[in-house]
């Protein structure tokens, strides 16, 4: 039973060291070519309205909501100590440090990053790719580069977004629900919140949105096995962005906070 749990347990370390070997690799391919200004402007842009407009309302959702039971939360909490006045601040903080780009990477991820994989997936098993390479087109600068950098230009586009309206959510809280004077509510966050906040937030998603178009690209380009190959190439490449944020979420935090960066 030892021998069975310690070989499973190899085999799968050595399983996904592969995996990001490979990643590794396809990320610094898909780096040199866009260094050596190998880009297909056309197709960033439209990209940029798959990736970045499609996506805005969901994210105005999400982040209103978020914003709204985010300012319940505290709110409760600060009511105790007569201090609701500090509502918007709290909120402001939270949503540009750390829950708007998380948010907004999370939902892409969820709604383009599974695009993305499918599409290239489909294009993989259907021996497009293949197709690709016998003209001589390079997959990874014809395919994946645009769609990395219209997810870098789009995401941190759409944490400002979500950072604005996560404030609606939090201001109609605080003034609706726990009475907040609007003028106090203002007052506050612009004494608390600081550009360099939504900077920390802004430095964080160009780190997501690079993250999740690759990943979602490696799998889709690496699929095999027909529709099957296309639904577990999507899945894993989910699973693997979500697991790959909250690790970068951690190690940019850390280097924010502690080194000052």
């Amino acid at each position: 039973m030892i021998h069975y749990f310690i070989s499973k347990i190899g085999k799968t370390s050595l399983r996904y060291s592969l995996v990001l070997g490979s990643l590794a690799k396809f990320t610094a391919n898909c780096s040199s070519f866009i260094f050596r200004g190998r880009i297909r402007f056309k197709h960033v842009l439209n990209q940029l309205e798959i990736i970045g407009t499609q996506s805005l309302w969901i994210i105005c959702i999400c982040a209103l909501s978020v914003g709204a039971v985010f300012g319940l939360q505290v709110g409760g909490i600060f009511a105790i100590f007569k201090a609701e006045a500090i509502l918007g601040a709290a909120t402001g903080m939270a949503l540009t440090r750390e829950l708007a780009p998380i948010i907004t990477a999370t939902v892409l991820t969820g709604r383009a990053g599974s695009a993305m994989t499918a599409e290239i997936s489909t294009m993989k098993v259907n021996e497009q790719i293949d197709a690709m390479e016998a003209m001589a087109v390079n997959p990874s600068e014809y395919i994946a580069v645009p769609r990395i950098i219209a997810s870098i230009i789009a995401t941190p586009l759409l944490t400002a977004f979500c950072i604005f309206m996560g404030m609606i959510g939090a201001y109609l809280v605080a003034v609706v629900i726990f009475s907040v004077d609007i003028g106090i509510f203002l007052t506050k966050l612009r004494a608390f919140l600081s550009p360099d906040d939504i900077f920390q937030g802004l430095q964080k998603s160009v780190v997501f949105g690079a993250t999740y178009s690759i990943v979602c690209c490696f799998y889709g380009l690496n699929a095999s096995g027909g529709a099957k190959g296309v639904g577990e190439g999507t899945t894993n490449a989910v699973i693997t962005t979500l697991l790959l944020l909250l690790f970068f979420d951690f190690i940019i935090t850390y280097l924010q906070i502690v080194v000052r960066i």
